[in-house]
């Protein structure tokens, strides 16, 4: 059996935050979720997460099935994290050991990882990089022929050590029948009193186990986030990713650098996507549309060969061919059918719209059900909300709402109904029926005449 300990305890005191480091987000999703889907997607059989500052928060955010916490009340050193996740250790196979605030390690990087462990039967096997600024991290000992003897950490490091390049990476495999007994024979003889998990490695190494070291391409991947810089620079790595990753499955991103695509986003081929666009959450675009500039997904789904300008779509459903923008806005339970149009200015709220159906501009549909091909005229308001309760309209197929009328829910217009402009709507309109709600209209021959010769008696 293998599993992975991620290390999830530290208070992160550098972020300068309330909020538990691992917390906080890249692309739209927690680094320690990050790092968890990683485990999962690598293979690993379970995963521990060992949690102290703020660990009611962290187990609260990341609901995850098949991921067990425990709980490290002193955070004395990453070798004592693991001892509290120690009762649960397999008794063979690999234990993975990983930090929760290391959110860009790659699926295939610790695929490749497990392989060389397993591969070359290590009792313990380190992922390192080579960088040409290890200042603060922990260096890899090797002897002179090559094989890895120990890692030093930087307060404990003399100024040979210091010099080496090659660092500690913070991500371990371990043989499981093993880690236990070295576990039990740490000490914190050592300048910050703590349990290093390091010092496995020389343990092993003076009983002659086999060791290596696994060094990564991109030494990115294995970098910690600390601080609020060490974030936004996580941040800039993921995006970059994100959307190479869509551009090679056939999405058209017309300025990448100037668009975001949250981590669980997923984009159909053809689809293009312009600048100062932004996607979040689960959001679901199908293939062939167009995503105009300045548009905001949230937590949606857009089906194929729809076109978006400049408008913002939050929890709805958007059916295919249809078109929204720009400057609408599709508030939550939003629902659009098919060759729908919604255009400048139009805001819809806990609405369905049919297929066919559109309402071109500057027009509020709020808690309404709206049939196919109806029209809503320019200016039209759903007035849904009485000061204490919202209320329901509902508009029939092929029904036509004129230009500024007000509907006054609870009411329904039937199929075919007509409402003349100017109107407002407090009863059933029949199907066929015009209704007609509005000042009879009077002509007054002469009173501009006399109004401008006034007023130019006055000045």
């Amino acid at each position: 059996m293998n599993m992975a300990i991620i290390l999830a305890a530290g208070q992160g005191t550098r972020m300068k935050s309330r909020k538990p480091k691992v917390l906080h987000s890249v692309c739209g999703k927690p680094m320690l979720k990050h790092v968890i889907d990683t485990v999962k997607k690598a293979g690993l059989d379970s995963c521990v997460v060992v949690v102290g500052h703020g660990g009611d928060e962290v187990k609260e955010a990341i609901s995850e099935p098949g991921t067990v916490f425990v709980t490290q009340e002193q955070q004395l050193g990453t070798g004592h994290a693991v001892m509290m996740a120690e009762s649960l250790l397999p008794p063979e196979g690999t234990v993975a050991v990983l930090c929760g605030d290391t959110p860009l390690i790659r699926e295939e990087t610790l695929r490749a990882f497990f392989r060389f462990h397993e591969q070359n039967a290590n009792c313990v096997s380190v992922m390192s990089a080579v960088v040409d600024q290890p200042y603060g991290y922990g260096r890899m000992i090797k002897s002179a022929d090559g094989n890895l003897t120990g890692i030093v950490e930087e307060k404990d490091a003399s100024e040979e050590e210091k010099a080496i390049r090659e660092i500690n990476g913070g991500i371990y495999c371990f043989e499981a029948g093993a880690l236990s007994g070295y576990l039990s024979r740490l000490t914190a003889q050592n300048a910050q009193g703590e349990y290093y998990l390091t010092d496995i490695i020389g343990m092993a190494a003076a009983e002659g186990k086999k060791m290596g070291s696994f060094t990564v391409k991109e030494q990115e991947e294995i970098m910690g986030v600390n601080n609020r810089v060490q974030l936004a620079r996580a941040e800039a790595v993921m995006r970059k990713r994100i959307g190479e990753e869509w551009m090679l499955r056939g999405v058209t991103l017309i300025d990448p650098a100037n668009v975001y695509i949250e981590a669980d986003v997923e984009i159909g081929m053809d689809t293009v996507i312009y600048p100062g666009v932004i996607l979040t959450g689960k959001t679901r675009i199908g293939e062939g549309c167009l995503v105009g500039h300045n548009s905001r997904i949230q937590d949606s789904r857009i089906d194929d060969f729809v076109t978006i300008q400049s408008s913002t779509i939050i929890e709805s459903t958007v059916g295919e061919k249809t078109s929204v923008g720009p400057y609408a806005y599709l508030r939550p339970g939003s629902r659009l059918g098919k060759e729908v149009k919604i255009g400048d200015f139009v805001e819809v709220k806990n609405a369905s719209i049919g297929d066919g159906s559109k309402a071109s501009h500057l027009s509020y549909v709020g808690d309404a059900d709206v049939g196919e091909y109806v029209n809503i005229g320019c200016g039209v308001v759903f007035v849904n909300y009485d000061g204490i309760r919202k209320f329901r309209t509902t508009v029939e197929d092929h029904a036509f709402i004129g230009s500024n009328s007000n509907l006054v829910a609870p009411v329904v217009v039937e199929s075919y109904g007509y409402v003349a402009a100017g109107t407002t709507v407090t009863m059933r309109v029949p199907g066929g029926a015009l209704a007609v709600g509005r000042a009879k209209e009077r002509l007054i021959a002469g009173w501009g005449e006399r109004k401008m010769k006034k007023k130019e008696n006055e000045s």
